[in-house]
């Protein structure tokens, strides 16, 4: 039906044509290369069809040195089109999936029991998004939603084609309010490599426990820090550190590429919240951002909706505050093609207790430092509920 055909293709030797497609950063030679550091494997294919000519990255994994994970984050999109009008929230992008799955099976390791996809397919409504999640599941019956995601499939972006100061009018009042209290205080913001990865490691990982999110360990981002340097595309890793009078109160890690910046990881300190430092962290990071060239600025990250009740509601009022949420993007997140169901089946419910144990019980143990009495108190009663979760 779409006449794909996909040439297996080195990332090295097709670097300029890759760069030209301007892709996701998920999808470029770099974050390819930063995965190979830590267990992954990478195929990379060129694509043509009827529909028009494409690249894609696909990232391997394998468990038990047994059976393989396939993953395409935020693809398949395509270079050139042969057809106009096409749109990616449509039957015929799911069909062209259907299809693509089928030609891409023949590249794929034999012991591969699920390929999944992150379609690069933005709706600007949760409405329109299931809407096209039924659709799915309609015309396509071995494509199934997977039962987490990898990526964050809600996330808010900022244009950064205004100047400084209509970002700043743009933001809510109480957000230029508390980034002019952190100047007034005394907060520094310092733009950092690697050397500072103790510093941030060690308040994500306060972060991590607090909010119920799982980290990897502290040399996975000491080396997406450290690649940076060494590669040769048009990405930089940043790590952005706040600090007052010697005190590490925040810190993020962000991604510059010509077409976006990335606010990939935050972190942020128990001590001294008053002072605000993660709001200036982020206007800092927005100006980089801008200055480096890239045309917006994703948060990378928010509840679906503006509901008090969800237990992020407080992530989803941070990050919209800056003025991004004019451009609120709901992704259908990722899609799961099941090859060898049994196995599929124990991996996905196994995700699901993984991601169970982070956002309920490890939570729920959370003490931050310098606990008082009532901090304590509060600790026992959350494993008193743990037991009635057992």
């Amino acid at each position: 039906m779409f006449n794909i055909n996909l040439t297996p293709v080195d990332f090295q030797d097709d670097s300029k044509n890759q760069l030209e497609a301007k892709p996701h950063f998920l999808q470029t030679k770099f974050w390819a290369n930063f995965k190979s550091l830590h267990g992954w494997k990478n195929l990379y294919f060129k694509g043509t069809s009827y529909l028009g000519d494409f690249y894609v990255s696909v990232l391997l994994r394998n468990f038990a040195k047994k059976f393989t994970l396939a993953y395409i984050p935020l693809g398949v999109t395509f270079s050139t089109f042969t057809q106009e009008g096409f749109h990616y929230d449509s039957v015929e992008y799911v069909n062209f999936l259907n299809e693509f799955k089928e030609e891409l099976k023949n590249h794929l390791p034999k012991n591969t029991f699920c390929l999944r996809i992150d379609p690069p397919i933005d709706f600007y409504s949760l409405e329109a998004k299931n809407d096209f999640l039924n659709l799915v599941k309609q015309i396509q019956r071995e494509i199934t939603p997977a039962l987490t995601d990898i990526q964050p499939p809600d996330t808010v972006i900022l244009n950064l084609s205004k100047s400084e100061d209509e970002l700043l009018s743009c933001m809510k009042s109480k957000w230029r309010y508390n980034v002019r209290l952190a100047e007034k205080k005394g907060v520094t913001i310092e733009k950092c490599g690697a050397k500072a990865i103790e510093d941030f490691y060690k308040i994500f990982t306060e972060t991590a426990t607090r909010d119920g999110i799982a980290v990897h360990g502290k040399n996975y981002y000491k080396s997406l820090l450290e690649l940076s340097t060494e590669n040769t595309e048009k990405a930089e890793v940043s790590l952005f550190v706040a600090k007052h009078e010697g005190d590490v109160l925040a810190g993020i890690i962000t991604l510059f590429t010509e077409t976006e910046a990335v606010y990939l990881y935050g972190a942020s300190s128990n001590l001294k919240r008053n002072l605000m430092a993660t709001y200036l962290l982020q206007w800092e990071a927005i100006k980089q951002a801008k200055a480096f060239g890239s045309k917006q600025y994703d948060f990378y990250g928010i509840p679906p909706e503006n509901d008090e009740n969800h237990p992020m509601y407080g992530l989803y009022r941070f990050k919209t505050g800056f003025g991004g949420d004019e451009c609120i993007i709901h992704r259908i997140g990722s899609l799961d093609v099941p090859l060898k169901k049994g196995i599929y089946n124990c991996y996905s419910l196994a995700e699901k207790l993984r991601a169970f144990y982070y956002k309920k019980v490890k939570k729920l143990y959370y003490i931050p430092e310098n606990a008082d009495e009532e901090q304590l108190l509060l600790s026992n009663s959350h494993q008193e509920k743990i037991m009635q979760l057992i």
